[in-house]
């Protein structure tokens, strides 16, 4: 009898062993991919390269970011910027601004503040479209395909920062833009790694969302 204890008890300790022992393996083996899915990411984010020369397009899409009290955020003035000196150039006629409200306490849409701080700076308005709706880098492209198509813009240089330039690509292939570019930029206000880190969890979930549309199990939430 006692001797059949025995046994048994040996038989759970050497279960638990193997339990415990796959389950290190399994963190293992997630703990490697993390790692490599991160260093692919970073890669992918830093390979990017501006198209050179830079194209003539019809239009400017420019991404948009943070307003602070319904002024442009350093890093949006730089996008709004690189923008303006496009259609200086004569590389686009038209400007589409495209962001929604931040709620951050900002009254204005990312767009209508794109829109004051470009009117400041001699832009004609009949030269700049809005979409006033966009809380994602998805929506923003989305979106701003239907101004394009109301107002008979066919190509397009989609102005960002450089870390941003990789995904924005992505998602514009993904909706089936064409004769398209995107100019990405590096920031001279923006913390670098604190940006790339960002995106590689922004990047990941559009990996994820794209997955999902393409079964039509949803559509990307609202942010990044």
């Amino acid at each position: 009898m006692m001797g059949a204890i025995h046994a048994s008890k040996k038989k759970r300790a050497r279960r638990r062993f193997f339990s415990i022992r796959l389950l290190l393996r399994l963190s293992a083996w997630v703990v490697a991919f993390a790692a490599f899915w991160v260093a692919y990411l970073l890669w992918v984010i830093n390979s990017y390269e501006l198209p050179k020369p830079l194209p003539k397009a019809d239009a400017v899409i420019v991404l948009g970011a943070a307003l602070w009290d319904n002024e442009p955020s350093p890093g949006l003035r730089e996008r709004l910027d690189h923008a303006l000196e496009l259609y200086k150039q004569g590389n686009a006629n038209y400007l589409i601004l495209t962001g929604g409200l931040d709620h951050n306490g900002s009254t204005l849409t990312e767009a209508e503040g794109m829109r004051d701080y470009l009117l400041k700076h001699g832009v004609p308005g009949d030269r700049l479209l809005l979409e006033n709706d966009a809380r994602s880098t998805y929506e923003n492209l989305l979106f701003s395909k239907a101004v394009a198509k109301k107002n008979g813009l066919n190509s397009f240089l989609i102005v960002t920062h450089d870390y941003h330039a990789p995904r924005s690509a992505e998602i514009a292939r993904y909706l089936d833009y064409e004769q398209t570019e995107v100019i990405g930029f590096k920031s001279k206000v923006l913390k670098t790694s604190y940006n790339q880190s960002r995106e590689v969890l922004a990047f990941t979930k559009w990996k994820l969302d794209a997955i999902l549309l393409k079964f039509g199990l949803q559509a990307p939430e609202t942010s990044f």
